[in-house]
């Protein structure tokens, strides 16, 4: 509908077309459950059946992330974490599936704890190397999970080695694009076979919408297709009005991952300088070892980062009780800044560094942040 255009136009003007009958230039909420028939009992092409099937704004919201991400197909979920187990789901028992040491440890809980109990293997590796990929690749192997930056670290994998040696396998690769956004990267070019992504962050932009999604390549992969399947089947869909929040919120995406994103990367030289953090994870610092690699399939470096204080963990939790214009508290891409220790909301079996504090940089003022940080670092 709008060929060669730029993202940013393709943001403001995807599922807002102008409604025929009204002239408006937003989209209504349609809250119908159900829709009617025909006399003959068929409905209409193109005529929704039943909103857990789908619904004229999920429909809207579907085709904008489908085709911002470059993908065939998107097919939306009630949150991030539906839509992972969805993926998860249609694998079979007896699938095997490779995913990052460093992931989001809800994604990690469910395929270590909830899927092993079907029957589905998982292994976790290091995928800043792509040897070690290679090396957990098993004749049974149906799925590689990649997330990069990963989360919290910021490690950084090569989405277009990861892609060809599943495909090699025979498998398909699945990128974590939640971070990075498509305003950043654009794992499906980079040899991807599916992208999911948590709405609620970045796309959603406000804290007050929960979403996930999966985009497709191949909208008939049959993996697709089961996907598809168990999202009518589950019932784990967003609400109409969730869809419209978040396409509300799709114009805006562009500026606000922009903006973040520039503040975020001058808030990371001013952490790597000061006296009390013996580390910061960011890929923009020529330190990072995925420096390289972030820098040729990402177009910048996006709006979180972590950082580790020399105090350790009694560091850490106390500057989480001085901040004053970042809040403390979970979740990440809102406008608001974020600032939380990441090891007590993972829980015991956390594998993140105690030290350790992961950010989401929203868009308030650089110069207010970075003074903020300074007064929570020092005595």
């Amino acid at each position: 509908m709008y060929p060669n255009m730029n993202i940013d136009t393709l943001a403001v003007h995807l599922g807002r077309e102008i409604e025929p009958h009204t002239g408006a230039v937003t989209p209504s909420i349609t809250l119908a459950t159900t829709f009617q028939r025909a006399p003959d009992g068929t409905f209409p092409d193109g005529k929704d059946v039943y909103t857990r099937a789908s619904n004229p704004n999920r429909n809207a919201l579907e085709r904008t992330v489908a085709t911002l991400e470059g993908g065939s197909t998107g097919i939306a979920f009630g949150s991030g974490m539906a839509a992972a187990n969805a993926l998860l789901m249609a694998l079979s028992s007896g699938d095997h599936i490779v995913l990052p040491d460093d992931l989001y440890h809800g994604v990690r809980y469910a395929a270590q704890d909830v899927f092993a109990r079907w029957g589905l293997q998982a292994s976790f590796v290091d995928m800043t190397d792509a040897n070690n990929i290679a090396n957990a690749l098993r004749p049974n192997t149906k799925l590689v999970w990649v997330e990069t930056p990963s989360n919290p670290l910021l490690k950084i994998t090569d989405i277009r080695r990861a892609a060809e040696l599943a495909h090699q396998a025979g498998a398909l690769c699945v990128c974590d694009n939640t971070w990075a956004t498509p305003i950043l990267c654009r794992p499906l070019e980079l040899g991807c076979d599916l992208v999911w992504h948590s709405t609620t962050k970045y796309f959603g932009g406000h804290s007050d919408v929960l979403g996930g999604i999966i985009v497709a390549g191949d909208a008939n992969n049959e993996l697709v297709t089961r996907v598809r399947q168990n999202q009518m089947l589950g019932g784990g869909v967003p609400s109409p009005f969730d869809c419209w929040l978040i396409s509300r919120s799709m114009p805006t995406l562009p500026h606000r991952v922009r903006i973040a994103t520039a503040t975020a990367t001058k808030i990371a030289h001013f952490l790597a300088d000061h006296p009390k953090v013996s580390a910061v994870h960011y890929p923009a610092l020529t330190s990072h070892p995925g420096h390289a690699i972030a820098k040729s399939q990402m177009s910048d470096w996006g709006a979180m980062l972590a950082f580790e204080l020399k105090g350790g963990r009694d560091a850490a939790l106390a500057m989480t009780g001085k901040i004053k214009v970042f809040t403390n508290a979970t979740s990440l891409g809102g406008v608001e800044s974020l600032l939380e220790h990441r090891a007590s909301g993972e829980g015991p079996v956390t594998r993140t560094p105690s030290s350790l504090l992961r950010v989401s940089i929203g868009l308030e003022n650089v110069d207010d942040l970075i003074a903020d940080l300074d007064q929570a670092l020092n005595p």
